[in-house]
Formats: structure tokens, sequence, C-alpha cells
């Protein structure tokens, strides 16, 4: 028996999301569309995947062993088709990358040269987000590649992989601010004083307590940092490079920190040969 992708991604992100309209808008499709791709997947195997009798869909117990199943067999299929692209000689004329400022890393130059010196023809374009925007960019096929700050979960339609190193954040204010004569705030002096924080186009961001600014890029939040108009959580690399001896470090507890780094991709528009090489060399497994 063949049993339809479609159908399989169809079940698999409305077991994940929860609801027939959120997996059509998550995949671009009608609800009719789902639910019908979903009654041929029940009809295919002869049994009765959802429990449709309350206002939400439920996964019965046979849905949720099929669901194990048909996981495995969509990430197989992700993987081919990565190795196909991979393998292919049909390099994209254009390749957009979302780069957010979490990512630092020292070999970034000599990546990128090796990537110019292979694919000297394609155009490539940078484009800078964090957080919500960079999903957003992926998902509406405006870019093919990110690279981001590690979120806790990700939409079905993400793929994504860990990079090596983390990026260390710590929580900088001006030098002659009053918050730098102490190097080990409370959580009272932090709430206390304003704090300039990261905000995303697309919204959904938790808004911290007390008075606040936001921007939507770290050199944004730097720069505002460094006029004393508060405090901010900073990539450690960008301070470095850009403030110069501007910005004053505070320990407060559990500060700095490590934050971890993911690849992105969408799943149904995968970045093509090039994409896949320059990924590759993000995740450490190619050079030159």
């Amino acid at each position: 028996m063949q049993y339809s992708p479609e159908a399989m991604q169809a079940f698999a992100t409305a077991a994940e999301l929860g609801s027939f309209s959120a997996a059509a808008r998550q995949l671009r499709k009608s609800q009719s569309t789902i639910s019908t791709a979903i009654a041929n997947l029940e009809a295919d195997l002869d049994l009765t995947l959802f429990d449709r009798t309350s206002r939400l869909p439920v996964l019965t117990p046979a849905g949720r062993r099929v669901l194990a199943h048909v996981q495995e067999i969509l990430a197989a299929t992700e993987r081919l088709e990565a190795l196909s692209v991979r393998l292919s000689d049909k390099v994209e004329p254009r390749l957009t990358v979302v780069l957010s400022d979490t990512y630092g890393q020292s070999d970034h130059l000599e990546l990128m040269q090796a990537f110019e010196r292979r694919y000297r023809d394609i155009e490539l374009e940078c484009l800078i987000a964090e957080g919500a925007d960079v999903i957003d960019l992926l998902q509406t096929g405006r870019a093919h590649l990110a690279v981001s700050a590690a979120q806790p979960a990700y939409p079905s339609g993400i793929a994504s992989a860990r990079l090596a190193l983390p990026t260390r954040m710590g929580v900088f204010v001006a030098r002659g601010h009053p918050l730098a004569a102490s190097s080990s705030p409370s959580p009272e002096q932090l709430a206390a004083t304003r704090q300039i924080y990261l905000n995303s186009y697309v919204g959904g961001d938790a808004r911290p307590l007390g008075l606040a600014w936001s921007a939507t890029s770290y050199l944004m939040l730097l720069e505002l940092t460094q006029q004393g108009f508060g405090w901010a959580e900073l990539p450690d690399w960008l301070v470095r490079q850009y403030a110069g001896d501007t910005l004053a470090e505070l320990s407060p507890r559990g500060w700095p920190r490590l934050l971890p780094v993911d690849a992105l991709w969408s799943r149904r528009n995968p970045p093509g040969p090039a994409g896949q090489w320059l990924l590759d060399g993000l995740l450490g497994e190619r050079r030159g």
C-alpha cells in the first residue's frame, strides 16, 4: 500500500497542533483539504486516528501508535530529499540567509570566503532578524536558511540543527549609568531600572515587568544601552566588537549565560545545493 505523503503530513501536523484548522493554516491548505487527507489516510489504514466526538480532535490509541511511524517516515523522506539536493548540480540562482546577532563565530569569515569561491555566480542576500521574525521569514518563503538563538520548540514545518558552539550572553549598562555602580545588582535593582529588551515585528514576545523600551535588533539594543537609557541582555561578541569601552558588564545572579544557537530551514521549501553546502559548513561538516 502506498500512503500519500501529503496525507501523512496533514495527520502529523494536526496531531501536533491539536486542530485541523490550525494544521490547515500551518500547511497553507483549506480545512476541507486537511480533513479529506486525514480521512483518506484512515481509510487506507482501516483505522480511526482521531476521536472527533469533542470540539477538538483527539488522537485515538491507534492514532498515537501510527503517529510515531508517520513521523519516522517523514523524517526519512526529509533526509532523502536533502541528500538528493546535495548530489544535484542544479544550483539555485539566489540564496537568502537570515542571521541573528547571536551568531558570532570566529570562523564565519572563513566559511563565507569558501562559499564565495565555490558559488561565485549565486546572488546571496543576508537579512538580520531575531526570534519570531526568523520563523516568519522561513515560513513565508522569504528566506531559505537561518541562524538564530535556539527556541524551546519550532513549528512542524521548521527543521533545526544545533550549532556546535553557544553564544555567551551578558547583562550590560552604560559606564556612566547609576546601575553601573553595582557590579552585582539585585533583581529589585534591575526591576527598578529601565530594561532595553528584544522585540519582533510579528509580536508575541514577552514584555518585561516595569520600565521597558524595545527594539528588533541587538545592535539597536546596544546603541540604546550605550546612550544610557537602561540595561540590556546582549551577545558578548557584539559588545566587544562594537561597544569598545562604553559598556560595563553586570553580574546579577545567573549571568552571564550560554545561549544555544540553531540553524533553521523550511521543510516544505528546503535550501538548494548552495544552501545545503552552507548548512553543512555552519554545522562544521564541510570546509573549502
